[in-house]
C-alpha cells in the first residue's frame, strides 16, 4: 500500500471533493481519482460514495479511515526517530575488561559517556586480558580494554589511559619507616601474586633482571581479593595505583617508592580492524580515544576526549 494513497484519501474526506483535495495536494483531479480506486482496488472495498455533488465515507471508508490516520502518524513517527538518531547515536555495546579495570576505570568513564550519550546502553564483560582479546576478535564483544602492548595486526589499538603499578603495603608496615627503599629489601617480604596475565608477566621479569627471587604466599585471580588480603596484613603487593586511591586517603593502605623501579600500566582500546562501527560504537570510540574511526554512516561526532580519561 501506498502512503501517498492515505494522504490523498484523507485529503479528500476532510474537504469532500476531490477537486478541492487535488488544490490542497497540488494535483490534477484525474491524478487524485486514479489514487483513490489504486486504494480501493487494493483494500477490495468502496471507500468513497461519489454522486450527489458531494463525496462522503461508505461504512468501509468510515471505518478505514482512523486506520489512514494512525498510519501516517506513525509515519511522521518513523522519520522524527531517524531524523534524531541522525543528530544523537543510541543503540547497545559490550565492552570486556579485566576485573581492574571494570572496577576502577570504567565506572567513570561509562558515567562520563552516559551523560553525553544516554541512548546508548553499554554492558560490561569482566574477563582476564587474553579472554578480553579473543572475544574483540571473535566479535562477541565490541571494544575491549587491555594492557599495553598489544601486537595483532587485526585489531585496532589506542591508548586511554595511564597509571602505575605500585607497591602495596598494609599501613604502619616496615618498609614505609625506611628512607628509601630497594627491591632486594622487598623481596624480602611475602608477596600476593595475580596467577596469570600481563602484570604477573612484568613482575617475574622484574625479578629475574635483577636476579632476585620472590617469596610467593599467594598467586590470586583477582585484584580485588588481592588487596583485601594486603588490608588483612596476609602480605604485599604490586597493584594499579588507582586502584587504591580510596584506602590510601582512608590511611588503611600506604604506597611505597621503590628505587629505580617504574612500572608503568598503560591501557588501550581495542576493536577489529576491520570492524565498520554503529553511531553508537563510533561515539564510544571517540569518546574514549578523542578522535572518530569509520561510521556506518556519514556523521560528525561531538568528541568528549580522551583528555577526561587523564583524571583516573
Amino acid at each position: 500500500m501506498d502512503f501517498d494513497w492515505l494522504t490523498t484519501f484523507l485529503e479528500v474526506a476532510r474537504q469532500k471533493s476531490f477537486s478541492r483535495a487535488g488544490e490542497k495536494l497540488h494535483l490534477t483531479q484525474p491524478s487524485i481519482s486514479a489514487q483513490i480506486r489504486a486504494l480501493e482496488s487494493h483494500l477490495g472495498h468502496r471507500l468513497l460514495n461519489r454522486g450527489g455533488g458531494k463525496v462522503t465515507l461508505t461504512a468501509a471508508g468510515r471505518v478505514f479511515q482512523p486506520f489512514a490516520e494512525q498510519s501516517l502518524s506513525q509515519l511522521r513517527h518513523i522519520h522524527l526517530t531517524l531524523a534524531d538518531m541522525e543528530r544523537m547515536p543510541r543503540g547497545t555495546l559490550t565492552v570486556s575488561a579485566n576485573d581492574s579495570t571494570a572496577l576502577y576505570v570504567l565506572p567513570l568513564l561509562i558515567s562520563k559517556f552516559k551523560k553525553q550519550y544516554p541512548r546508548v546502553a553499554l554492558n560490561i564483560v569482566r574477563a582476564e586480558r587474553t579472554k578480553t582479546i579473543e572475544l574483540v576478535l571473535e566479535r562477541e564483544v565490541e571494544f575491549g580494554i587491555v594492557s599495553l602492548p598489544v601486537k595483532d595486526a587485526r585489531l585496532h589499538v589506542d591508548m586511554i589511559h595511564r597509571d602505575n603499578l605500585v607497591l602495596v603495603v598494609p599501613a604502619g608496615h616496615p618498609l614505609t619507616e625506611l628512607e628509601t627503599v630497594t627491591l632486594p629489601q622487598v623481596s624480602k617480604y611475602g608477596f600476593l601474586l595475580p596467577n596469570r596475565g600481563r602484570r604477573r608477566e612484568l613482575l617475574d621479569y622484574m625479578f629475574e633482571q635483577h636476579k632476585l627471587a620472590q617469596r610467593i604466599t599467594m598467586e590470586l585471580d583477582s585484584s580485588e581479593l588481592l588487596k583485601r588480603l594486603i588490608l588483612a596484613g596476609l602480605g604485599v603487593g604490586f597493584l594499579p595505583r588507582i586502584n587504591v586511591v580510596t584506602e590510601v586517603r582512608q590511611g588503611l593502605l600506604q604506597t611505597v617508592d621503590i628505587e629505580g623501579v617504574d612500572l608503568p600500566r598503560h591501557l588501550a582500546l581495542i576493536n577489529r580492524q576491520d570492524a565498520t562501527l554503529t553511531r553508537a560504537g563510533n561515539a564510544f570510540f571517540t569518546f574514549a580515544t578523542g578522535r572518530a574511526r569509520g561510521v556506518l554512516m556519514k556523521e560528525t561526532v561531538a568528541a568528549s576526549s580522551a583528555a577526561d580519561l587523564e583524571e583516573f
